[in-house]
């Protein structure tokens, strides 16, 4: 019961590691914010959290929207009082090589990726500085923020931006109690590998030092890790969770 009565907001929320870290986090007592585009998504994970007797709603938003994040923020505020933690986890990807990327490719991943962690961030920001108790705001980045990767010129650029505006974010609102961190997942087993070649799969487990592909549990564990008063002394951190595919 490591997160008992924190009220969390989690964006992404309805599946792969969003949905991991709400059913997580519900676990260790928080109050879950369910937050994400998917309205059907978004509610399953919430009936899961109720069933397993713990407290959560559902609240849908798309994070590149400025009036939705702030009717999010307020509807949470509103309900609970209070917002101790924020988990920037929505994200989208739409890849090309840079000679072949569209405009509107590259603008629906930064909106999404980089836009909606500083809408969200900001709009939650305002609220944590007035807590008494500060807040956690953890943001998801990835190790293609830190090294590149191929056919990814939008994804890289705004996870590269989300480490710049957390550690931003960490010098600006340290003074208030409010810790900022970022997670930088490697290869994870989420829903988006569907769509990727079996034997790229391969390739990229046997580049992994720890020899398989992360689990969204992996991810949920660091974010639990960094949300608890175990990593009081923790902010403007780059965490990555990648098995050593770096190395």
């Amino acid at each position: 019961m490591r997160l008992k009565d924190k009220v969390a907001i989690i964006t992404g929320a309805g599946c792969g590691i969003g949905r991991t870290t709400a059913l997580t986090f519900a676990r260790e007592g928080a109050i879950v914010v369910a937050a994400d585009i998917n309205e059907a998504a978004g509610k399953k994970v919430v009936n899961e959290i109720l069933e397993m007797g713990s407290t959560a709603n559902f609240e849908p938003v798309n994070v590149a929207d400025a009036q939705q994040v702030n009717r999010l923020v307020k509807h949470t505020v509103d309900t609970y009082g209070k917002i101790d933690i924020l988990i920037n986890n929505a994200g989208i990807v739409a890849d090309a090589q840079l000679v072949k990327m569209g405009l509107a490719q590259w603008q629906q991943v930064i909106d999404v990726n980089l836009k909606g962690v500083f809408l969200c961030g900001q709009a939650v920001a305002r609220v944590m500085k007035t807590q008494a108790s500060g807040g956690v705001i953890l943001n998801a980045s990835s190790v293609v923020g830190l090294y590149g990767n191929f056919g990814q010129s939008n994804y890289v650029a705004a996870k590269a931006g989300v480490i710049g505006m957390t550690k931003t974010w960490a010098r600006e609102l340290g003074k208030k109690g409010i810790r900022v961190n970022a997670v930088a997942p490697g290869f994870i087993a989420t829903e988006i590998l569907k769509a990727v070649p079996e034997k790229v799969i391969a390739i990229m487990i046997e580049k992994t030092p720890l020899g398989r592909m992360g689990q969204p549990e992996d991810i949920a564990n660091a974010y639990l890790f960094l949300a608890s008063d175990e990593a009081t002394f923790i902010t403007g951190a780059v965490l990555s969770v990648d098995g050593g595919i770096v190395i």
